[in-house]
């Protein structure tokens, strides 16, 4: 058995990109940053950013078509998935990608309109803010496993 999965809580770095193939099926693309934040051992405070590429399809593409703009946060549950093409001078070229099967949006509402049972595609409780999330990390610490 074989387990390919992943879970983020971030904040949208673009506005989400949209296009349609000609099937008609929508596919959505933005980037994703999370932080981890710790010390260091001069007792510094830390953070760390991270970028992931996110891809959406079909009903998940729409809403975050409709809902999701930069600096929104959300929580994305998916699967890593890293592509290979060539380039216009023939080079081989990757890209690691998340693509979404459940997404959440999290924070504070900025319409009293929006209908956030409408944006839940999973069942997922909100998620705790970001800080709650990275607890300082003392390097002296014993590792849980």
């Amino acid at each position: 058995m074989s387990v390919n999965k992943a879970i983020l809580v971030g904040y949208v770095g673009n506005d989400p990109e949209v296009r349609y193939l000609e099937s008609k099926t929508p596919v959505c693309n933005f980037r994703l940053a999370t932080s981890e934040v710790y010390k260091n051992r001069n007792g510094e405070r830390i953070t760390s950013t991270e970028w992931h590429n996110i891809v959406l399809w079909r009903g998940l593409a729409e809403v975050a078509e409709k809902y999701v703009k930069k600096g929104t946060q959300i929580y994305i549950e998916g699967r890593i998935r890293t592509r290979s093409w060539d380039d216009k001078d023939g080079n081989k070229r990757y890209t690691t990608e998340i693509v979404g099967d459940n997404m959440q949006l999290l924070g504070k509402r900025t319409d009293e309109s929006d209908d956030r049972s409408e944006t839940s595609k999973s069942a997922e409780p909100e998620q705790p803010e970001p800080d709650n999330l990275s607890p300082d990390i003392n390097e002296t610490d014993d590792l849980p496993f």
